[in-house]
């Protein structure tokens, strides 16, 4: 069965309403019935997919068995280095009738794989004036999100830690004050490894998270894609019933007044 949010508490970008606010991903995945396996699993509302996978220029669609229609469709800009590379592919998927909804990545460096920033913002500030509704992936940096947010994104996709690498939440402050400090939605992509750290992130208020190679590499995709959806779905409530207040001293939960020899 779905997790899915009240009607009330849905989560809206750019006009395409998501229910569940794991965002899945569709790379490197063992094969085509295992990603859809997985996708069962999660029931995503939004899966992301890279524009260079789909051959929209000729050869070979490397999603072609996989049926796109049920999910709001989140095209990136996956390999591009510059500017004028995600610029391109966001046009290409738009000539395509993809979406106007685009994820722009533009990587700045070939070993981390981490987002140039100077090209990332030049490249949101270009679609946005293109009508694009653009969602950059970029470091923990607040200030880079802020900045992003000024330019016009419909939402700011910091990262965990780098692509690919599963090792978790490694700058809890960043992330945090990232949450704290921007208006639009916050979608935490990139590194996490287990559940429980996407539930963290729904806690903290973030908006949703993009989950790709933890789900893809598990030992049981399927059952790992269920359990991120439900770790989701549980951050996200605790997030809405508000967490007990911190105290410095000892208080009991039980009452002494009424006990036994008292």
């Amino acid at each position: 069965m779905a997790l899915t949010t009240s009607a009330a508490d849905r989560l809206e970008i750019g006009g395409a309403v998501l229910e569940s606010r794991l965002i899945h991903g569709t790379g490197r995945f063992p094969s085509d019935a295992v990603l859809r396996e997985c996708l069962e699993a999660a029931r995503p509302t939004m899966i992301t997919l890279a524009i260079r996978r789909l051959a929209l220029e000729g050869g070979r669609n490397e999603l072609e068995a996989i049926d796109l229609s049920g999910y709001t469709l989140l095209p990136n800009t996956a390999g591009a280095t510059t500017v004028d590379q995600a610029v391109r592919l966001a046009r290409l998927a738009r000539a395509a009738s993809l979406s106007d909804l685009i994820k722009v990545e533009v990587i700045g460096d070939e070993r981390t794989l981490l987002p140039d920033p100077a090209a990332t913002l030049e490249a949101t500030r270009r679609l946005v004036d293109d009508g694009f509704t653009v969602l950059p992936y970029c470091s923990d940096d607040v200030v880079l999100a802020l900045r992003l947010e000024e330019a016009g994104a419909a939402a700011v996709m910091p990262g965990a830690a780098p692509i690919g690498t599963t090792l978790g939440i490694q700058n809890p402050l960043n992330l945090q004050l990232i949450i704290e400090r921007v208006s639009v939605p916050v979608i935490v992509d990139a590194g996490l490894g287990v559940p429980s750290e996407a539930a963290r992130c729904l806690e903290w208020g973030a908006a949703a998270v993009l989950v790709n190679t933890a789900i893809a590499r598990a030992q049981n995709p399927p059952e790992m894609a269920r359990a991120f959806a439900e770790a989701v779905a549980a951050g996200r409530r605790a997030h809405l019933a508000g967490r007990a207040s911190i105290s410095l001293e000892a208080v009991a939960s039980s009452p002494r007044p009424g006990m036994v020899g008292s």
